[in-house]
């Protein structure tokens, strides 16, 4: 058997900065350092921090009156910030700069009298914070037609989940400047999400089967399993190589493994070392020089 293996693939930088901000925190402040919803949706992640003193959590209620507590990197809605502040909570936002983007760009065109539709997943962490900003309209990548009854020349702007898939994203922005041809669109979906997805697209018409390691609750990794499984071949996402299926494997000649942008690359490392194949290419692809600053409490 032969692995190839994507590039890039992996954390990006959002993912690395949410990272950083617990473990400083756990080391200045020491723990417990309380989290609002998981960092990011990768359970190996979670489990590492919480072993060094991070305590997980759903809603601000659950959190002790002036606790520390770092809100995820998904984006959390306002009335978040407000219950931490009545409950007396020193919050320090890892929210991804390219969310925080998205948010400004709604509060933008919310004050210039627009009415803000959003593409994206109903339910996911990342939505949640951004419908929160203003008041706007979700449509859902799923259901791209369901489109909200308004005049064809109602001032519309359109923006984005940061980790869609790139060609469905395009289908629902169609639709939408179906119905309203003079809509303004920022295609938000992040630099980490477009380039996973190329080289995934790249790497499934080369291999038998794709093997894309992440959470299940991961919208990009779930993202980069549909585009593969788009190109015609087998595609399953998993967590590690406890969760592999031999019957999968069977008349595998050439395996591609990608990962999410919330994956450590030691889960990508062990899913080859469970394969043990007789040889592993890397492929090459965008090149990735983004960082963020850290939050202006940790500088």
């Amino acid at each position: 058997m032969q692995v190839i293996l994507s590039a890039p693939r992996g954390f990006c930088a959002g993912v690395v900065r949410a990272i950083e901000v617990v473990e400083i925190c756990l080391e200045r402040y020491g723990p417990p350092v309380y989290v609002k919803h998981q960092i990011v949706h990768n359970p190996y992640v979670v489990a590492e921090l919480e072993q060094k003193g991070a305590i997980t959590v759903e809603s601000v209620e659950e959190i002790p009156s002036g606790s520390r507590v770092v809100f995820s990197a998904h984006g959390s809605p306002p009335e978040d910030f407000q219950q931490a502040k009545e409950r007396g909570l020193r919050v320090i936002d890892a929210v991804c700069p390219l969310v925080t983007k998205v948010h400004n760009e709604a509060k933008k065109y919310h004050r210039e009298g627009k009415k803000v539709l959003l593409v994206g997943h109903r339910g996911h962490q990342e939505v949640r914070g951004t419908m929160g900003q203003v008041e706007m309209t979700l449509i859902d990548d799923a259901a791209p037609s369901d489109l909200p009854d308004w005049d064809a020349d109602t001032e519309v702007a359109v923006l984005t989940q940061t980790t869609l898939s790139v060609g469905d994203t395009a289908q629902s922005i169609g639709a939408i400047q179906g119905r309203f041809p003079d809509a303004l669109v920022r295609n938000d979906i992040c630099y980490a999400t477009t380039n996973r997805q190329s080289a995934v697209l790249e790497m499934a018409v080369l291999v038998d089967l794709v093997l894309v390691i992440g959470a299940v609750n991961s919208s990009n990794c779930n993202r980069l399993r549909e585009v593969a499984e788009a190109q015609g071949t087998p595609s399953y996402l998993i967590n590690g190589p406890e969760e592999i299926d031999p019957a999968w494997l069977e008349g595998a000649v050439t395996v591609g493994i990608t990962s999410g942008a919330s994956t450590p690359e030691v889960l990508v490392e062990s899913v080859i070392l469970a394969l043990n194949p007789e040889k592993v290419t890397m492929l090459s692809g965008a090149e990735e020089d983004v960082s963020f600053t850290l939050p202006k409490e940790l500088r």
